[in-house]
C-alpha cells in the first residue's frame, strides 16, 4: 500500500480499528518517552543523590519552556500536515514540512544560547537553592547545548505521525529510549560523569535516532519527504502553524510558570527534599499522562483528516473512542498512586524522608486522574481540529485560572498539604469546564451531520 492509500484511509478505515492501528504505536512511543524520563532521574537519583533529584526537577520549568517552542512548531506542523493531506493537498503539506525543520533549528539555537547565557540566575528564579543549584547547572549545560537537536527529534517525530508513519514514529521514541538506558549507567557510573552524564547520554541518545529520522524523510519517494528547495522560511505558512500551535505552546508556557510557583511554594514550606518529591511524583503522573498523550496522537491525524473532509460522524466517534480509553488509563494510574505510592517513590530513592514525603505528595497529586483523561483528550481534540483558541483557554483554565490561585490561597491556609492539594482541585474544576464546551460542539458536529444526511 502506498503512502497516499495510507493517508485516504483516514477517511474510510473503520474508526475503531484506524485508532488502535495509530494510537498504538504512539502509546508505545509515549510510554517510553515516559520511561526515558524516568530513567534519567531513577540513575541520578540511585547515582547521585537525593539532592540530584531536587536539582533535576528544578530544571522542569526547562524542560516545559523548551517543549513550549517544540510544541508550537510540532504540533502545529503536524495539525497543519493532516489538514492538507484531508484536503490532497500534498504540495502545501511539503512545503509546511520544510518550515517545520528550520523553525526548529531556528529556534532550538536562540532558545538554548540565550537560555545559556543567564542559566543561573534563571536556575534560582525557578526555586534552586545553594544546594540544588550545582546539579541543575551541570545537567542543564548539556541540555541547552543539544537544544537544536532534541527540537528536530520531536518534530520530526510528530510529522512521521502525520505522515501515516505511526510505527516508525514509535520506533525511533523505542531506540532512543533503549540508547538512553544503555549510555546512562556508563556515562554516570563509568565514566563518572555524575548528573552531567545523564545529560549527555540523553543528547546523543536522541541525535542518533535524528540521523535515521533524516534518512527516512531523504527519500523522494514518500508521500512527505524534504525538498531542499523548500528549507526556507515561508511567512504564511509559518503563520498558520505557529496560529494552530498557539494552544500547546500557551498549556507548556503555563506548565513553566506553574511549576515555576510550585517549586518556589515547595522550597518555602518544605524545603529542598520536598522539591525533590515533586520530582518523583511528577515522573509516576507523567507516565499516565503520556499514555494519554499517546491516544491524542493516535487521535489527532484522524480527526484532523475528517474534519477538513466534513466527516462529522466519524470526528464524533474517535472522539469517543479516545475519551473512553484516556479515562481507564488514568483511572488505572490513580489506582496505583493510591495504593502503591511507597512502592513508586522507592524506583528513585533509597532516603526514607524523601519516600514517605514522595509517597503522600503522589496520592494527593493524583485524586483526580479518573476525570483528568477526559479534560486531556478534549483539550488535544479542539486542538486537533485547528479551533486553537478553544484548545488555549482550556490549557489556560487549568494551569492559570484555577490552580496558580489554588497555590496561592491553599498554600496560606494548609501549608504544604495545600500545595500538594491546589493540583487535583484544579483538575477538577478544569475537567468541569472541558465538558461543558465538548457538550456545545457535539451539537455542532450532529446537526452538522444530520444536515449532510438529509442534502444525500
Amino acid at each position: 500500500m502506498d503512502n497516499r492509500q495510507a493517508t485516504l484511509e483516514l477517511g474510510t478505515k473503520p474508526v475503531g480499528r484506524l485508532l488502535m492501528q495509530y494510537a498504538l504505536p504512539a502509546i508505545v512511543a509515549m510510554v517510553a518517552s515516559s520511561l526515558y524520563n524516568m530513567v534519567d532521574s531513577i540513575f541520578i537519583g540511585q547515582g547521585v543523590g537525593p539532592l540530584a533529584i531536587s536539582g533535576l526537577a528544578i530544571t522542569f520549568p526547562f524542560m516545559n519552556l523548551s517543549a513550549a517552542f517544540g510544541a508550537a512548531i510540532g504540533i502545529g506542523s503536524c495539525t497543519f500536515i493532516s489538514v492538507k493531506l484531508g484536503q490532497r493537498d500534498y504540495d502545501i503539506a511539503n512545503k509546511v514540512l520544510g518550515n517545520n525543520v528550520m523553525l526548529n533549528i531556528i529556534v532550538g539555537i536562540l532558545f538554548g544560547g540565550l537560555c545559556l547565557l543567564f542559566l543561573d540566575p534563571i536556575l534560582r528564579f525557578f526555586g534552586a537553592s545553594e544546594n540544588t543549584l550545582p546539579y541543575a547547572r551541570e545537567y542543564m549545560q548539556i541540555i541547552l547545548i543539544g537544544n537544536a537537536v532534541t527540537h528536530l527529534y520531536f518534530g520530526l517525530n510528530a510529522v512521521l505521525r502525520s505522515a501515516s508513519k505511526p510505527r516508525q514514529a514509535m520506533y525511533t521514541t523505542i531506540f532512543t529510549v533503549v540508547l538512553n538506558a544503555i549510555l546512562d549507567p556508563l556515562f554516570i557510573y563509568t565514566f563518572e560523569l555524575g548528573i552531567r552524564g545523564a545529560a549527555y547520554a540523553t543528547i546523543l541518545s536522541q541525535f542518533v535516532a535524528l540521523c535515521w529520522q533524516w534518512k527516512m524523510f531523504s527519500n523522494p519517494n514518500e508521500l512527505l519527504h524534504f525538498d531542499y528547495s523548500l528549507f526556507h522560511v515561508n511567512a504564511p505558512i509559518v503563520k498558520n502553524i505557529i496560529g494552530i500551535g498557539m494552544s500547546p505552546f500557551a498549556m507548556n508556557s503555563c506548565a513553566c510558570l506553574v511549576v515555576i510557583f510550585i517549586n518556589n511554594s515547595l522550597m518555602n514550606y518544605g524545603g529542598d527534599l520536598a522539591v525533590g518529591a515533586y520530582g518523583i511524583a511528577n515522573r509516576i503522573a507523567f507516565v499516565f499522562v503520556m499514555i494519554t498523550m499517546g491516544i491524542n496522537q493516535g487521535m489527532q491525524p484522524i480527526a484532523g483528516y475528517n474534519y477538513g473532509a466534513q466527516n462529522y460522524g466519524r470526528l464524533l466517534r474517535v472522539l469517543k473512542l479516545s475519551t473512553i480509553v484516556a479515562t481507564v488509563v488514568c483511572t488505572i494510574g490513580f489506582l496505583i498512586a493510591m495504593v502503591f505510592p511507597s512502592s513508586c517513590a522507592r524506583l528513585f530513592t533509597t532516603d526514607q524522608t524523601l519516600v514517605d514525603i514522595s509517597a503522600k505528595a503522589i496520592r494527593i497529586m493524583m485524586m483526580m486522574f479518573p476525570i483528568i483523561g477526559y479534560q486531556i483528550v478534549v483539550t488535544n481534540f479542539f486542538q486537533s481540529i485547528g479551533k486553537a483558541k478553544i484548545s488555549m483557554f482550556l490549557s489556560l483554565s487549568r494551569q492559570l485560572l484555577f490552580l496558580v490561585p489554588a497555590l496561592a490561597g491553599f498554600s496560606a491556609i494548609w501549608g504544604l498539604n495545600g500545595v500538594w492539594a491546589a493540583m487535583p482541585f484544579s483538575d477538577a474544576l478544569a475537567s468541569v469546564v472541558a465538558a461543558g464546551l465538548m457538550m456545545i460542539y457535539i451539537k455542532r458536529f450532529k446537526e452538522l451531520e444530520r444536515r449532510q444526511m438529509n442534502n444525500e
